[in-house]
């Protein structure tokens, strides 16, 4: 154990080369997350070390090439160009490092529990190139407990003093991809640590980089923090997607129910349904605090309830689809040619994380349809694990004469950059989940609300 002056010493000399921007930064995971912190942290000066365990992934990056609409290449070659910036998949490169960023996925597995896999590989990857001095700040999201858990567990079984030897830190990503108005910078950063020095370097650290920084008591608090911006819109996401397929039995429409409530100055907040839940965080956090909840003989119905109605929902979607091709064209699933349009989880940009386009696509296809899908920013289905009978599957052209060919289109993401009035003119059954075709001012007497 160090004494309480070797820890002040160490303390001191990370917060003076947080101070001067001398410390080198390594980031662990190069998705989503992790690419848009390594460039931000570059691009303000810092030396920064991108760490994946995808050998490709590291190769297309040091080459200036970006999959992350975040990191333009144009940006990741000015990094590159300036030394401010490397991707590596040398775990060994963590002992040069005075800051290391966890920002691995947090995936659930088939049952719905935390698959915790990657981050106990990033854990083992850190205390085994572990040194006295550094900082650990874990980004990833997952339930309450987990930095304490499964990170810091394993750095004190290595023989480091949390708090004194080794710093640790949890603060939540808030990622919105396509987002034009909230990015990295401008969107408040939570921190959080279970002792003072730990989240004084952490807080210390993302002030050089982002706005305003929100310092909290615990991991526990920021990690539950995380995990409740999440559970409120998946909840409430559900809610209007139950209220939508009640309404609908009512001949009510949702979206002007909606838009009605909205014009209350208080006590209401609008949120839109869908033909299921995308992305990495709605679908997946929550039922990170429903396993762990039972650890503590604790029950989660709402957020339950919630993963089950928003699950269901492509199921409905299928026989709205189902009703409106034997009503107007008189023919079933079975023979029926459908296309998907937008297979990206959310409008302007190519992410599929839990898309429920791939679901959609997968549910017609078992009823026996033929499905084709068109996607301006996917060109490609890449590999699902829940669908890998997708991978590969490539987005059609969109012409008058090949809209006329199907029996219906299904609009699934309401893309920019799509010809709308195209579909209502040559479409035989325009399904539309997302209410682009309206909201575009578009009319179309062949138009299915689902």
């Amino acid at each position: 154990m160090v004494s309480d002056k070797v820890g002040r010493r160490m303390f001191e000399q990370l917060k003076s080369r947080l101070s001067d921007q001398s410390a080198k930064v390594a980031v662990i995971g190069l998705g989503y997350v992790g690419l848009p912190q390594a460039a931000a942290f570059a691009e303000a000066g810092w030396n920064v070390v991108g760490l994946d365990i995808d050998e490709r992934r590291v190769s297309m990056l040091n080459n200036g090439e970006s999959d992350i609409e975040r990191v333009p290449p144009a940006s990741l070659r000015a990094m590159i160009a300036a030394g401010s910036f490397k991707a590596t998949s040398d775990a060994s490169s963590l002992s040069q490092a005075d800051v290391i960023l966890i920002c691995v996925p947090t995936p659930l597995t088939l049952h719905r529990e935390p698959d915790l896999g990657p981050v106990i590989s990033a854990a083992e990857m850190v205390t085994a190139n572990l040194k006295a001095g550094q900082l650990i700040v874990f980004q990833s999201t997952s339930y309450p407990g987990t930095t304490s858990e499964v990170i810091g567990s394993r750095i004190t079984k290595a023989g480091f003093v949390l708090g004194k030897d080794v710093f640790l830190a949890f603060s939540p990503e808030r990622e919105d991809p396509g987002n034009a108005s909230h990015h990295l910078r401008n969107t408040p950063k939570l921190v959080g640590a279970d002792d003072l020095i730990s989240r004084n370097l952490a807080t210390q650290l993302f002030e050089t980089v982002i706005e305003k920084v929100v310092p909290l008591s615990s991991a526990r608090a920021a990690e539950a923090a995380k995990l409740t911006e999440n559970i409120f819109r998946s909840v409430n996401i559900a809610l209007v997607n139950e209220l939508k397929m009640i309404f609908d039995g009512m001949d009510i429409d949702i979206w002007e129910v909606i838009d009605a409530a909205k014009t209350k100055p208080f006590g209401f907040m609008p949120f839109y349904p869908g033909p299921g839940l995308g992305g990495h965080c709605i679908p997946i956090d929550p039922f990170y605090l429903t396993w762990k909840a039972r650890a503590f003989a604790m029950p989660t119905r709402f957020i339950e309830l919630a993963g089950e109605v928003n699950t269901d929902m492509p199921f409905w979607v299928v026989e709205r689809v189902a009703k409106a091709i034997d009503h107007r064209v008189g023919k079933g699933l079975t023979v029926s040619k459908i296309l998907i349009v937008g297979v990206a989880y959310k409008k302007n940009v190519a992410d599929m994380r839990e898309s429920p386009s791939l679901r959609l696509i997968e549910l017609f296809l078992n009823r026996g349809a033929q499905v084709d899908y068109y996607d301006p920013h996917v060109k490609s289905l890449p590999y699902s694990s829940h669908h890998p009978e997708l991978a590969g599957m490539s987005s059609v052209e969109m012409t008058p004469a090949a809209i006329a060919n199907y029996d219906a289109l299904v609009i699934c993401t309401d893309h920019d950059d799509v010809d709308y009035q195209a579909m209502v003119d040559s479409a035989k059954v325009l399904v539309d989940t997302r209410n682009v075709v309206r909201r575009k001012g578009i009319k179309a007497e062949h138009l299915i609300l689902a």
